[in-house]
């Protein structure tokens, strides 16, 4: 069935012969916050039993090996990807090759720790700082982004700049959402401050997930043999776009709200979210499934 512009589909089987390697989305397309979706993870192990590659792209402010651990608590199996590229270690290689000192953290300490931990010595005070490193809201639970524009316009004053771990505005956990580190980073940005964005939609993002693909299959690929699996419109979608490459959306996750109606695509509320100037998806799924 059809909207009229975006075709949606029910299983993914056929589109996904079209390529070679996925970029899968992983947060709202493989799991909701608490658990692995069975389907969408069946979907992954038989395209790679095809000869297929499968890279999970997370903005998860974390080098990748904590998300490989987070999946394993979620119950993802291991046969449904064979690599991961996290926003968290492309933070951490900026970092390193811009030799940026000293951050001040922004972001829950305990549960992004491997972040921090990577970063080196951190600033206790803002005044001592080479820069600020933002994996989300210190409590992303009862804070705004407003709670930090005192400290961010302090922070432009010593003209600070702006490592975003996370890109994310908004993360949905169980269908509650929550700000994300890219909030910060919007709010520093309209303040004229310098921001480095670690992840999606951004290329850093593809092009470290590209190269990590072409490694794994010992040979190039082209850009048509690349897809894009996502829920996000500015993230995922908007990065396939930048980045020259096909992308399939996926509805129950970050706009689920926006284009699901009683369990399934409602198909003016997608055309809604995928207009003419939108990103574009070469189809729509209510979740991923083969």
């Amino acid at each position: 069935m059809s909207d009229g512009a975006t075709p949606i589909i029910e299983g993914a089987r056929d589109l996904l012969q079209r390529y070679d390697v996925l970029f899968c989305d992983v947060w709202g397309v493989i799991h909701d916050g608490h658990l692995a979706l069975g389907p969408a993870a069946d979907a992954l192990h038989r395209f790679r039993q095809t000869g297929g590659t499968v890279i999970l792209v997370s903005n998860a402010p974390v080098p990748n090996h904590q998300v490989a651990r987070m999946l394993d608590e979620r119950r993802l199996p291991r046969d449904a990807w064979d690599a991961i590229v996290s926003s968290g270690d492309i933070a951490l290689r900026h970092i390193e090759e811009n030799n940026l000192r000293n951050l001040f953290p922004i972001g829950p300490q305990d549960r992004d720790a491997a972040l921090f931990e990577k970063a080196g010595s951190l600033a206790s005070k803002l005044e001592c700082a080479g820069g600020i490193l933002c994996s989300g809201l210190n409590d992303d639970i009862q804070e705004t982004a407003e709670d930090y524009r005192e400290l961010l316009s302090q922070a432009l004053d010593h003209g600070l700049p702006f490592v975003c771990a996370n890109p994310d505005l908004v993360v949905d956990v169980g269908g509650k959402l929550y700000l994300c580190a890219g909030a910060l980073g919007d709010l520093y940005q309209d303040l004229g401050g310098e921001v480095f964005w670690a992840g999606k939609p951004y290329k850093n993002a593809y092009m470290t997930a590209l190269t990590k693909a072409e490694t794994l299959r010992g040979a190039s690929v082209d850009r048509s043999r690349l897809l894009v699996i996502g829920d996000s419109v500015r993230t995922d979608l908007t990065g396939a776009k930048t980045f020259g490459i096909d992308a399939l959306f996926i509805a129950n996750g970050i706009h689920r709200e926006e284009a699901v109606v009683d369990g399934a695509i409602c198909h003016i509320r997608l055309a809604g979210i995928l207009h003419s100037d939108a990103p574009p998806a070469v189809a729509a799924m209510h979740y991923l499934a083969w």
